[in-house]
């Protein structure tokens, strides 16, 4: 396809074979400034020019972005200033550029009586597009762009550059490597500052822009900072700005919390105190300079105590994989033992647990006395921790986070080993998480379709396989180490060679998204997956034949679990029951209803003297039930703690790991039977 170059021309898409646009005549130019063919029409600059995708055929037909400087007026004058105007622009974007967030200059010149930019395309969505597809802001998030943009804007207004028109729209996440890029510096915006200045009107978006910048045509970095406020509001609240200016004009942020309030949405005396002087609509009463909010942005003193932990309250629901792709969870993930007996071994005053020294967790013991004391807990993530596993050799925990990172953690001493900064598309999140048996390898997905595959020892990506077309929701190693299962919201499950990588299988029987995948604990041809449609089915890998599909569940099946001699199934659902099935006889031996909400996991876990299960689920609550009756045994009651997402038992059943929604942790009981 060829682009018309018209400004005025309404349907620029033509033919490459045309000559002259079919719409309005205009002869087309294939090759602009003889290398950069334009592709489509991306944008109209508020009516000063457009913005083009294009190719740079001279370098490998690399994609960049073309801005068209058409402005509307006329006369000598203007268009002579018009272009010192972007000759300067030019040379300041090009200093800018140089900075990694922000895309380069690689052109600029006049052709056909139109001024032209050529800058870096940036591969990613703008926040905004982010908002739209359903992303939950929290205060994490929002924490992360502050630290991510400011050193940004210092930069820039360090080189005596105002941005004047900061908002979501104008802050990519890169694809590849997930750093927000700040963009829009062309031009036409500050051909636009200076000439309307003079009509009476000023650069910049409603809502966004200070109040000097609007009334009086004035910037200064302060100004900038104000829209940066109203932009993190913006995504935290997921209410507009300049819907609000419409109704309210500035008045709006003299009122800004309640919009949080209402909205049930609860950040931290810091964040508030930020927000707060980021939005003050007097200039000399908020922050002056980036490196002032940098400041306020470092994490407050901590304060130890021996007994208690101060909590938050979780602020909204988190939706786990099954069916939730985003969240809204800010707080403190906090469990009260309720009716359970507990033995604090130590009380480590650092919530870290980095001592070199035996690492000492609150000790669960079942049929006794009840005391109250918070669990032990490791952190480290940022975000939601939706999968946790130990190592075969119960020497190590892994968890996977929304934050987009798997921590390894010596299971001895609490302390962080590794981090594994996973995958490479923008606002992923890792819902999947195995170990190999031999524990050197490690598997994670989730977001971005691809498996990674991880050398445990080093850290080291070792392979990355592709072929789903949906988000990684489970997977398994076969108990022999051979085989990768991975189940997909694309409705299949792909059985890889780990050695090779190949493909060796794709399972597409189910007729929904696959949530969870179970192997048989010794015969590694067996297969077990719960799916979207409601059944579990059992699968040879090597055939790919399906052997058996059990129903009961009235919804989606969200958690699968072997018993120790492969003989019992345990499923989880969002239906809040929990089913132990006879795989010989393919039906349901018994159904577990006490859960109040959609029941996330489930394992099985050997006591002194039985089998039991436990349970996580979005009622906030870890339930330990007898296998063979399916009897109640304890109950872990949060207060405040989220919902539980993942639990995992020590190899041996002595130790108990749990994470979920809240307080971005990891829980650990040393169990005592």
């Amino acid at each position: 396809m060829l682009c018309c170059l018209n400004p005025d021309c309404e349907k620029p898409d033509n033919e490459e074979s045309q000559k002259y646009c079919q719409n309005c005549g205009t002869p087309l130019i294939p090759l602009l400034r003889g290398h950069y063919r334009i592709l489509r029409r991306l944008s109209e600059e508020g009516g000063f020019g457009l913005t083009y995708l294009a190719e740079d055929v001279d370098r490998l037909n690399e994609v960049c972005v073309v801005k068209q400087l058409a402005p509307k007026f006329h006369g000598t004058s203007a268009l002579k200033k018009a272009v010192e105007l972007f000759k300067e622009e030019a040379q300041r974007l090009q200093q800018l550029g140089e900075h990694p967030q922000i895309p380069r200059l690689l052109a600029y010149f006049e052709q056909e009586n139109h001024l032209y930019l050529v800058q870096e395309f940036i591969d990613g969505e703008n926040l905004l597009d982010e908002l739209k597809k359903g992303f939950v802001y929290r205060e994490e998030d929002i924490k992360a762009i502050l630290q991510d943009l400011l050193p940004v804007l210092k930069f820039i207004h360090d080189q005596g550059v105002i941005h004047r028109d900061i908002k979501p729209q104008n802050i990519m996440r890169r694809r590849s490597d997930r750093q927000l890029v700040l963009i829009d510096f062309g031009a036409s915006k500050q051909l636009t500052a200076t000439v309307q200045t003079r009509m009476g009107t000023t650069i910049g978006s409603h809502g966004y822009t200070a109040i000097e910048q609007m009334q009086g045509g004035e910037a200064y970095p302060a100004s900038d900072l104000y829209s940066l406020g109203a932009t993190c509001f913006h995504l935290l609240a997921n209410i507009s700005p300049y819907e609000l200016w419409l109704k309210q004009g500035y008045s709006w942020v003299n009122s800004w919390q309640t919009y949080l309030i209402k909205n049930e949405i609860q950040v931290s005396d810091q964040l508030i105190h930020i927000l707060d002087k980021l939005l003050k609509i007097e200039l000399k009463e908020r922050y002056a300079t980036d490196a002032e909010v940098i400041a306020d942005l470092q994490p407050p003193e901590e304060v130890k105590v021996a007994t208690s932990v101060k909590t938050e309250s979780e602020a909204a629901e988190k939706h786990s994989i099954l069916n939730y792709k985003y969240v809204t969870a800010l707080g403190t993930f906090t469990l009260i033992l309720m009716g359970w007996g507990i033995w604090n071994l130590s009380r480590n005053p650092s919530p870290n647990m980095t001592s070199s020294t035996e690492r000492k967790v609150n000790q669960v013991v079942l049929n006794s006395s009840a005391s109250f004391f918070q669990p032990q807990s490791l952190k480290g993530h940022s975000s939601d921790v939706n999968a946790v596993v130990f190592t075969a050799r119960g020497d190590k925990i892994l968890s996977a986070s929304d934050d987009e990172k798997v921590k390894v953690w010596d299971a001895v001493t609490g302390k962080k080993l590794q981090t594994f900064n996973t995958h490479v598309k923008a606002t992923n999140y890792l819902y999947a998480l195995a170990v190999s048996p031999n524990g050197e390898y490690v598997a994670t997905g989730g977001y971005d379709d691809s498996i990674s595959l991880w050398n445990m020892s080093t850290g080291q990506k070792i392979k990355t396989l592709t072929g789903h077309s949906g988000d990684i929701a489970s997977l398994a190693f076969s108990p022999d180490g051979n085989f990768l299962a991975s189940g997909s919201l694309d409705e299949t499950i792909k059985i890889w060679d780990v050695n090779t990588g190949n493909n060796l299988q794709t399972l597409a029987a189910n007729t929904g998204s696959i949530y969870t995948l179970a192997f048989h604990p010794t015969n590694s041809d067996i297969l077990a997956s719960g799916s979207k449609d409601k059944t579990i089915r059992l699968w040879n890998v090597k055939s790919g034949k399906l052997m058996q599909t059990l129903r009961g569940h009235s919804d989606i099946v969200s958690s699968l679990a072997f018993s120790p001699d492969g003989q019992a199934i345990a499923s989880a659902s969002k239906d809040k029951t929990i089913k132990i099935w006879n795989v010989t006889k393919g039906e349901v031996s018994r159904t577990i209803a006490q859960h109040s909400a959609r029941v996330n996991t489930v394992i099985f876990l050997r006591g002194e003297n039985s089998l039991m299960l436990a349970s996580g689920s979005h009622d906030e609550t870890i339930r330990f039930w007898d296998a063979n009756t399916g009897a109640e045994i304890k109950l872990i009651k949060g207060d405040n703690s989220g919902r539980i997402h993942a639990i995992a038992a020590s190899p041996d059943g002595k130790i108990l790991v749990s994470g979920g929604s809240a307080g971005n942790t990891l829980n650990l009981w040393q169990m005592k039977f």
